[in-house]
């Protein structure tokens, strides 16, 4: 089915409403007609990632529930990954992120590292975010099973709830480090203490050691406390994007609260104010100063209010749509929208964003630039965006 997409600014007044599906967009406009078509391909539950495997048409698909799924783009067929850790379902948890080693690029599936991230299980009701890394073998090309799935990092501490683990995962374009996007678990002020993993983007060696020359490794050593070694940036929320521009600077997507969605150009030992600042206020009303020159804190490079809330973000270097090379795609949740963003140095602005029928959660894009978009829920459909 090809369908032309209309644009459409979208509004919504809390974040956390909008990622729980609790409120309705507000149609605030129209703009100019898309540049692209739309074809469904396939329909998951509740996909939370999608990501290619390096030099193939494969595109890996987490479901939330606990599986992995794939499908070969070129011929459509589809099939099953085996080997899936237990994964503490519900609310935002779930089986998260999947991610390949940039460097392991090859004509077959089987043979390659895999690193998945989901949300576990821990005592007296809690629950935190981990990371496994395994190796993919396919006997099949319908069946492949990820052999020798191990925990390399765990979200410390494990706390009550179930929201807000971010739990993306990015390999750096050098191939050398995980960043894992580590979400302050709906309690707030541990984003700010750096005794903990949560409300930060920490920095591994690709076994989930601590990366050496990490902003805060001499401070690990001061305190024993080795938790401390991980952490590259700190101050976050709720991280549900992260992607490498063509200079590979590292940018993030994160929820506000009522309000104050940012984008942050990620930079080693910032702070980037959360709950101490934001361009948000609380759902209760209560106030929270803005982010402010020379404040202490890394301001984002833009924010939104209302919001977009964001599921992902790519940052677009294809061929197939010239006037979207080097800008930022985000994802909208409750905003239903795939929203376009140009870069200026160290600032970002949006350019435009095109409506869609359902909440976005995911995106990827693909070997011949087309880009690939799962929507949210239960029934969603694998898009692909392909150019006019």
């Amino acid at each position: 089915m090809l369908a032309a997409l209309s644009l459409s600014a979208l509004a919504l007044a809390s974040c956390a409403k909008a990622e729980t599906g609790e409120s309705e967009p507000i149609v605030a406009g129209t703009g100019p007609a898309t540049p692209f078509t739309s074809q469904e391909v396939a329909t998951f539950d509740e996909p939370w990632a999608i990501a290619f495997a390096p030099g193939t048409n494969v595109l890996f698909v987490t479901e939330k529930a606990g599986a992995l799924k794939f499908i070969d783009t070129a011929s459509g067929t589809t099939g099953t990954v085996n080997g899936l850790p237990q994964v503490a379902y519900g609310g935002q948890g779930g089986l998260g992120d999947v991610a390949f080693l940039p460097g392991e690029a090859s004509a077959t599936l089987g043979g390659r590292t895999i690193y998945l991230s989901w949300a576990e299980a821990g005592e007296n009701d809690t629950r935190g975010a981990a990371v496994g890394k395994g190796r993919l073998e396919c006997d099949a090309p319908t069946a492949c099973t990820i052999e020798g799935l191990a925990v390399i990092w765990r979200q410390t501490p494990k706390v009550t709830g179930r929201g807000h683990y971010s739990h993306r995962l990015s390999i750096s374009p050098d191939g050398r480090y995980l960043y894992v996007a580590s979400g302050e678990r709906q309690k707030m002020t541990p984003a700010q203490d750096t005794s903990t993993t949560l409300g930060k983007i920490v920095r591994l060696n690709l076994d989930g050691t601590p990366a050496a020359g990490n902003p805060m490794a001499e401070m690990a050593r001061q305190t024993g406390n080795p938790v401390t070694a991980e952490i590259w940036s700190y101050g976050h929320r709720n991280i549900l994007g992260m992607a490498w521009d063509a200079q590979g600077r590292l940018w993030e997507v994160e929820h506000g609260p009522a309000g104050g969605d940012e984008l942050n150009l990620v930079k080693p030992g910032a702070n980037y104010g959360w709950p101490i600042r934001s361009n948000g206020d609380h759902y209760n009303g209560d106030a929270i100063p803005d982010h402010a020159e020379g404040d202490g804190f890394a301001r984002p490079a833009a924010s939104w209010t209302p919001v977009i809330a964001p599921g992902d973000m790519l940052i677009y270097s294809g061929s197939m749509f010239a006037d979207l090379q080097g800008h930022a795609l985000i994802a909208g949740l409750g905003s239903m929208a795939l929203v376009d963003v140009a870069f200026e140095g160290e600032s970002a602005r949006e350019v435009t964003r095109w409506s869609f029928e359902r909440r976005l959660r995911s995106l990827a894009q693909g070997p011949d630039g087309a880009i690939w978009v799962a929507e949210d829920g239960k029934g969603a459909r694998l898009l692909k965006l392909i150019a006019r």
